[in-house]
């Protein structure tokens, strides 16, 4: 069977984004299509069935002792990407649970309790705003009804593409029998920072997840014509929108740990030569500590509100999502350092769907290293060997698991 580095070579050209660099890959859209189908290729080649679930959550399952599907032990990532994102963000999770498998058999493992694998759907948020939308789905942290209308940039709802995508809308929402068949759940990432390289190693445990959020900002102003409108009497929307990103990065800059980001800056109607009538910013804010998270966004929304008024303009703030704090199960972190008594233990800024089902389910996570430590972006990267030294880590840590009764 191929090595870690083989799958991914596979689907290397899939998504390629001329524009931005990297890969667009989001959720329904073609690539990502694409992607199902090579992940469903690959789980055949290995006699593993795939079954999409109501919320869009590809499953399979090794039981060769056809043990009922309850307590599994269940691993996997997401294949959908941000705009111009790297090759490892998900795929690797994806590429690596598949090489476990491998080798598990290969070592002639005999699993007392079922393997499952699992894609889950919109990890990013790329097309619909709101992160790790699949795993939010399963385990009610969204509901249904707002899921189903979110909109992506095109107006399109969630509920119509899903629809598109074979998916019945009135299937959406928490799924206590698809829980119920998860006992451990285990992501591998690449890790999304520099902690590996900094410390030497290969691959990490996780210990936490930053909480963090993302807000929207409305600026409203008055449209109007570039070249007529004197300045004097401009209600300039994108003015106010602009200093208020600025006010992001020194509210955050005054808070030790607190990282505030503007990543996305929409003018409407966005023409060269006209007075932006609207502009839309999404703030992405995040710390380890909730109440700080809380007391950034309250000092930037203050903020923004006296910014707009000073160009005449009004500002609205809604919140898209928000994920508190997150630490791993410290039994099941501290099994999994005894079963890789070298790997680092490391805390994350990064949102995983693995921290939406810790509140759930017994969970962990499994770092690979980055030797740029770039990530969300063309320069993030892997090697081979380490690619390699993630799967075998991770088929450890599920050896140890899938044979214990307990």
């Amino acid at each position: 069977m191929p090595e870690t580095s083989q799958l991914l070579a596979a689907i290397a050209d899939t998504g390629r984004d001329a524009v931005r660099g990297g890969y667009s890959r989001p959720v329904f859209a073609p690539a990502e299509r694409e992607l199902l189908e090579w992940y469903r290729a690959e789980l055949a080649r290995r006699e593993l069935e795939p079954q999409t679930d109501r919320n869009g959550i590809v499953w399979a399952w090794w039981n060769p002792g056809g043990a009922p599907l309850t307590g599994a032990v269940v691993t996997g990532s997401h294949l959908d990407s941000v705009p111009g994102g790297g090759a490892f963000d998900g795929p690797l999770g994806v590429a690596s649970a598949l090489r476990a498998v491998d080798l598990l058999r290969e070592r002639g493992v005999e699993p007392v309790k079922p393997l499952g694998l699992a894609v889950f759907p919109e990890e990013e948020g790329s097309r619909f705003g709101v992160a790790c939308l699949g795993s939010r789905l399963l385990t009610g942290a969204i509901t249904a009804e707002r899921a189903l209308n979110l909109t992506d940039p095109d107006g399109n709802t969630f509920a119509d593409v899903a629809r598109r995508a074979g998916l019945d809308p009135a299937g959406f929402g928490r799924d206590e029998q698809a829980l119920a068949r998860i006992g451990t759940f285990v992501e591998l990432h690449v890790e999304q920072g520099r902690g590996l390289v900094d410390l030497g190693a290969p691959v990490a445990v996780a210990s936490s997840i930053l909480g963090h959020g993302r807000w929207r900002f409305t600026v409203h102003g008055q449209g109007n014509h570039a070249g007529t409108t004197l300045l004097a009497d401009r209600r300039d929307p994108l003015l106010a929108a602009s200093r208020i990103v600025v006010a992001a990065r020194e509210v955050a800059a005054a808070h030790p740990g607190a990282r505030a980001t503007v990543g996305r800056f929409q003018p409407v109607p966005g023409g060269t030569n006209v007075i932006a009538s609207r502009v839309d910013l999404w703030l992405d804010v995040r710390h380890a500590e909730d109440a700080v998270t809380a007391a950034v966004v309250a000092e930037v929304t203050r903020r923004a509100v006296d910014l707009a008024a000073g160009e005449g303009c009004t500002v609205e703030v809604a919140e898209e999502s928000s994920s508190p704090t997150v630490g791993f199960d410290p039994a099941l972190a501290r099994r999994l350092g005894r079963v890789l008594p070298g790997a680092p233990t490391l805390a994350t800024g990064a949102g995983h769907d693995a921290g939406v089902l810790a509140g759930h389910v017994p969970t962990a996570m499994l770092f690979t290293r980055n030797p740029t430590g770039v990530s969300h972006s063309p320069e993030e990267f892997c090697t081979d060997a380490d690619a390699e030294a993630g799967s075998v880590a991770l088929a450890d840590v599920l050896a140890d698991l899938l044979l214990s009764p307990a």
